[in-house]
C-alpha cells in the first residue's frame, strides 16, 4: 500500500501542475475566455469513452498492468506539452493524452484499494488513499511557484519540461506495485455487469453528486488563474490558494473514517457539500488575499468529504470481481461532468468573466448538495 500511495501522490501532482500551467499556457496565446473551459473539458472526452473499458481491463488483467498503461501515456503527455504545447492543437492533443493516463492511473489504484480494504473500513481505506491524492494536488501547485516565481504569467516552459522528467519517475516506480490475485473474467458475471451496478438504489445520485463535485475542482483550477490574472494577482499567490485548497482536502480525508461514523455519510456529505458550494460563492467577490485564502480553505474542506465518501460507498455495494467497473462507472460519470459542466459555463465566462463561472458552479454544488439527502449512504 505504501507503494501504491506514492504512485497515487506523483499521479495527482503531475496533473494538478499541468492543468494550471495550462491555462497559463493558453493565456500566453491569448487564448479568449470561453475557449478555457474548452481546454479543461479535453481532459476528459477520451477518458469519457474508454472509462468503462479500463474498469473491464482491470477485473481482466490485473491493478498494476494498467497502471503502467497509465504511466506510458502521461510520459507521451509530457512530452507532446514540451514539443507542441506552442499552439491550441498541442496543448488539446496533449491535454487528451493527460486525461486518458491520468484515468488509467486512478482507475486501477481505485481498484487496488477496494479489493485489498478490510470489511468496515472501506472510509478510512479511501480516506488514507484521498489523502495520498490531495498530497499530490498539494505538491503539483509548489512546482508553480518554485519555476514562476512572482511574474503574472509563470515560465511554462520549465514547468512541462520538469513535468516530463516527473512522469518518467512515475513509470519507474509502477512495476514496484505488488501483483494482486485476480478474480477471472468468467467468474464475475461479466454480462450486464453495468447495468446491474445502475440498478443499485442510489447509485445513480451518488455518481451525479461525485461528477458535479469533481467538476467544481476541475473549475477551480482552471478559473482561479484566470480570476487572479484579471485582478493582477501574482501567480505565486494562485498556486498558494490551490496548494491551501488541496491542503484543506487533504486533512479532512486524513480523518473521514471517524467522522462518517461519528455523523453518517449522509449527513457529513450533505454538510460538506453546502459547505463547499459557500466557499466558492464568495470567493469572487474582491477581499484581501487572506480572506480568499479561508474561503479556499473552506471550500476544500467540502470538497475534499465527497469523493472519497462516494467511493467507498460504490466500493462496499459492487460485488468481489467487479470492482474494477464499479469504480470505472464512477468514474464515467466524473468525466461526463469534466466534459459537460465546464463547456456549459465556460460559454458563462464570455459575458461575465471568471467570477460568474465560479458563482455558477456554486449554484450547482448548492443543489446537488440538496439531492444528497436522499442517497442512502449511511451503512445498513
Amino acid at each position: 500500500m505504501l507503494v501504491l500511495l506514492v504512485h497515487a501522490v506523483l499521479t495527482q501532482a503531475l496533473t494538478f501542475v499541468l492543468r494550471p500551467t495550462v491555462s497559463y499556457r493558453a493565456l500566453e496565446l491569448d487564448v479568449d475566455a470561453a475557449w478555457l473551459g474548452l481546454l479543461s473539458a479535453s481532459f476528459a472526452l477520451v477518458p469519457l469513452v474508454i472509462a468503462i473499458p479500463s474498469g473491464h481491463a482491470v477485473d481482466r488483467f490485473g491493478e498494476r498492468k494498467v497502471m503502467l498503461v497509465g504511466g506510458g501515456v502521461l510520459l507521451a503527455s509530457g512530452l507532446c506539452f514540451t514539443l507542441l504545447g506552442g499552439s491550441v492543437a498541442g496543448l488539446v492533443a496533449a491535454s487528451v493524452l493527460l486525461g486518458t493516463g491520468h484515468l488509467f492511473s486512478v482507475v486501477a489504484e481505485q481498484a487496488t484499494v477496494a479489493n485489498t480494504a478490510a470489511p468496515g473500513r472501506y472510509d478510512t481505506s479511501f480516506g488514507h488513499y484521498t489523502f495520498a491524492v490531495s498530497l499530490g494536488q498539494s505538491l503539483g501547485p509548489s512546482l508553480i511557484i518554485l519555476v514562476g516565481g512572482d511574474d503574472v504569467i509563470p515560465n511554462t516552459a520549465d514547468i512541462f519540461l520538469s513535468c516530463t522528467v516527473l512522469a518518467a519517475a512515475l513509470l519507474g516506480v509502477t512495476p514496484l506495485i505488488p501483483r494482486l490475485r485476480h478474480v477471472g473474467a468468467k467468474d464475475h458475471a461479466a454480462e450486464g455487469g453495468i447495468a446491474s451496478l445502475l440498478r443499485v438504489p442510489g447509485m445513480a445520485r451518488a455518481i451525479i453528486t461525485s461528477c458535479l463535485v469533481l467538476a467544481a475542482v476541475d473549475i477551480a483550477l482552471v478559473y482561479l488563474p484566470a480570476l487572479g490574472e484579471q485582478r493582477g494577482l501574482p501567480s505565486s499567490a494562485i498556486a498558494l490558494l490551490l496548494t491551501c485548497r488541496a491542503v484543506s482536502s487533504m486533512t479532512v480525508r486524513l480523518f473521514l473514517g471517524r467522522l462518517a461514523q461519528w455523523v453518517g455519510r449522509r449527513s457529513l456529505l450533505v454538510s460538506t457539500v453546502l459547505m463547499s458550494a459557500a466557499g466558492l460563492a464568495a470567493i469572487p467577490v474582491p477581499m484581501p488575499l487572506w480572506t480568499m485564502i479561508l474561503l479556499v480553505i473552506l471550500a476544500g474542506l467540502g470538497l475534499g468529504a465527497a469523493q472519497p465518501l462516494t467511493m467507498s460507498w460504490v466500493a462496499e455495494q459492487a460485488p468481489r470481481g467487479q470492482r474494477g467497473r464499479a469504480m470505472s462507472l464512477r468514474l464515467t460519470g466524473n468525466r461526463l461532468g469534466q466534459v459537460l459542466v465546464p463547456s456549459v459555463v465556460g460559454t458563462v465566462a464570455a459575458g461575465l468573466g471568471a467570477a460568474g463561472v465560479l458563482w455558477v458552479t456554486a449554484g450547482c454544488l448548492f443543489w446537488v448538495g440538496l439531492a444528497a439527502r436522499t442517497v442512502p449512504f449511511d451503512r445498513r
